[in-house]
């Protein structure tokens, strides 16, 4: 069995990319995974392919904009596993658009998603954390949280945003035992990109196709087992993994 054997880890996000490779790592490693997403179908297929690891799998639809269902997600995994050891904060979109295009439909649905998603993933948690004083939750922001290109305004603002949070809740639960992490990646080969629809990125990024070799999900996952495998007295708080050729 893995290190993680009787722990329990939610995780959102976990239908594709880095939250379906996080999944697996984990239940390989021996830990009981609730997969969270709205594809409950991907959620069927992902438990179907891991199901037969050292792991236990549960899965719960959830919209992660959904307060009411964030909540019964926590709810769920308690009820299943007794505990929340992890929660990993991992939904996120990214419709890249130049502001001049104003497609605000897409940058409220980033807040939703990217920020009020992880708000709502921390008030689903913290208070069990708090009540048995252990936990970790860590949160996907990204190298667009450190830095800004044309293109990028929102959707870096809001992973800036995920970042600060996070820094803050790391401050204040600096005198328990519990941990938080931002995890900031690079260019990653995930469906994040099938969700933008300015022809101007689009056309942008075909001509920089091939100019850099994206990371896997499976490196982002890695990333996310060291920072929770550090001994209790550790705590990770920020991770950034690129490839070695993004500048």
């Amino acid at each position: 069995m893995g290190n993680m054997t009787g722990k329990t880890i939610v995780i959102t996000g976990a239908s594709s990319g880095i939250g379906e490779a996080t999944a697996e790592k984990f239940a390989n490693e021996g830990a009981n995974v609730v997969l969270a997403a709205r594809r409950e179908e991907r959620l069927e297929e992902i438990k179907n392919k891991i199901s037969s690891e050292n792991g236990s799998i549960a899965i719960k639809k959830t919209d992660v904009t959904s307060r009411e269902q964030m909540q019964e997600l926590a709810d769920f995994a308690i009820k299943e596993y007794g505990q929340i050891d992890v929660l990993f904060n991992n939904a996120g979109l990214m419709p890249l658009s130049f502001m001049k295009n104003l497609k605000i439909d897409e940058w409220d649905r980033m807040v939703d998603v990217n920020i009020k998603g992880v708000l709502y993933g921390v008030a689903a948690v913290l208070p069990h954390m708090l009540e048995k004083n252990a936990g970790h939750i860590l949160t996907t922001s990204s190298v667009a949280g450190h830095e800004v290109f044309p293109s990028s305004a929102v959707y870096s603002g809001t992973k800036f945003a995920v970042r600060i949070m996070m820094e803050g809740l790391a401050k204040e639960v600096a005198q328990s035992n519990i941990r938080t992490t931002s995890i900031s990646p690079g260019a990653v080969q995930t469906e994040l990109t099938n969700t933008i629809t300015d022809e101007e990125v689009l056309s942008n990024f075909k001509k920089s196709a091939g100019s850099m070799t994206p990371l896997n999900s499976e490196d982002i996952a890695e990333a996310v087992f060291y920072a929770v495998n550090q001994p209790e007295n550790v705590d990770v708080n920020e991770v950034v993994v690129r490839p070695n050729n993004q500048g």
